[in-house]
């Protein structure tokens, strides 16, 4: 049975969440074909990155990427840091042949897309990006309806990721929140929203998009009594059209008092239509406009449908009937790069995908400039 060696970039948040979904891959599914070990861990600074490496057992903490990404023991490395760092990474990681499991979105623009894209032209590795959400068994219900027409004619959707961390003025300026270190909302949760909506319906082909920053200043993290200008959005929404005719609304924000990680996606069509919010993962909402109605009701009306852990095998753990979690969608995420990997073939998102949800991004963004439509 093979070990495939693992080097993870940046281990915040984001990096001990999938150094979790690597450790517990053997609780939740059966029978493994592989195994895997994460050997060397990059920070920015050595203190973290020789902590991180204790905590996850790995043999090696380092400052510099390159001794991840250009080392031959590694076979896959694992991209956690900033938005605006993934760049070099990628491309020192492509061109040394790695697997490659990219926390999202794929770079911070169209620009350095197309340097990835160029660079991967003879690329023979398995590449995947995090967008996670897709992995809950309600989501994976709610393509399986799609695919198979339970909707009819698709007429209209709504994409919403909601968050309230910015609608404090005394939360400092992170990196999350500075554009030019790739972040804003529409790279932080609308590259989920929109991933979802592709996913589900298709490619978008045009959109007119508007964005807002709260607060023109916010506290400097490392300099208390100071403050930064803020230069990245805090909510942005687009009126939005597919290549398929469909129109909709989708919508990030972090000013949403009240929300704390709130992804809620809608689809109406001719026959049906479909609800998913990730604060319920356990429940996919479906609406049969097939069903016959009657002077009491009939059969007609929403119906939640128990998704709970149903993945099926080779998924083992918990009960099928247990109460699902954030943190079990990154598991199976994790899982379905793992598989590809093993098996050979790309992952699923892509980078393909990840190139549609960054060429979206960017069409908001020059939409929120301009005021007009703009294709994608």
């Amino acid at each position: 049975m093979r070990t495939y060696k693992i080097g993870v970039i940046g281990f915040g948040f984001i990096g001990k969440v999938h150094a979790y979904a690597y450790q517990n891959l053997p609780f939740y599914y059966d029978n493994l074909p592989f195994k895997t070990k994460i050997t060397h861990v990059c920070c920015a600074h050595p203190e973290s990155a020789r902590k991180a490496a204790e905590l996850v057992g790995a043999d090696h903490s380092t400052t510099d990427f390159r001794e991840l990404t250009e080392n031959p023991d590694i076979d896959i490395v694992n991209i956690c840091s900033p938005n605006n760092r993934h760049l070099e990474q990628l491309l020192s990681a492509l061109a040394h042949g790695k697997h490659i499991y990219c926390d999202k979105p794929l770079v911070t623009s169209m620009a350095e897309a197309e340097q990835v894209l160029a660079a991967a032209k003879s690329y023979q590795g398995t590449f995947q990006a995090t967008f996670q959400l897709r992995f809950f068994p309600s989501s994976l219900r709610a393509k399986q309806l799609v695919d198979a027409g339970f909707l009819g004619k698709v007429l209209e959707f709504r994409s919403s990721f909601l968050h309230a961390g910015s609608a404090d003025p005394s939360v400092p300026l992170k990196w999350k929140l500075s554009a030019q270190a790739g972040g804003g909302v529409i790279a932080d949760l609308a590259s989920h929203a929109i991933d979802m909506v592709t996913w589900l319906l298709g490619p978008l082909d045009k959109l007119t998009a508007t964005t807002d920053i709260a607060y023109p200043e916010r506290p400097d993290a490392d300099h208390p009594g100071q403050t930064l200008p803020v230069d990245a959005e805090d909510r942005a929404a687009m009126l939005c059209r597919t290549k398929s005719g469909a129109s909709g609304v989708i919508e990030a924000t972090k000013l949403a008092t009240g929300s704390e990680d709130e992804l809620r996606v809608e689809i109406h069509g001719a026959k049906g239509a479909i609800r998913f919010n990730s604060m319920d993962p356990h429940h996919l909402e479906i609406y049969d406009a097939t069903a016959p109605g009657g002077p009491l009701g009939g059969l007609r009306g929403w119906t939640a449908v128990d998704t709970g852990q149903r993945y099926g095998s080779p998924a083992n753990f918990p009960a099928p009937k247990s109460s699902v979690g954030w943190l079990r969608s990154h598991v199976a995420c994790l899982h379905n790069f793992m598989r590809a990997v093993e098996e050979g073939r790309d992952g699923d998102p892509g980078l393909e995908q990840c190139v549609q949800v960054q060429r979206t991004m960017e069409a908001a963004r020059r939409s929120a400039a301009s005021g007009a439509w703009v294709e994608v």
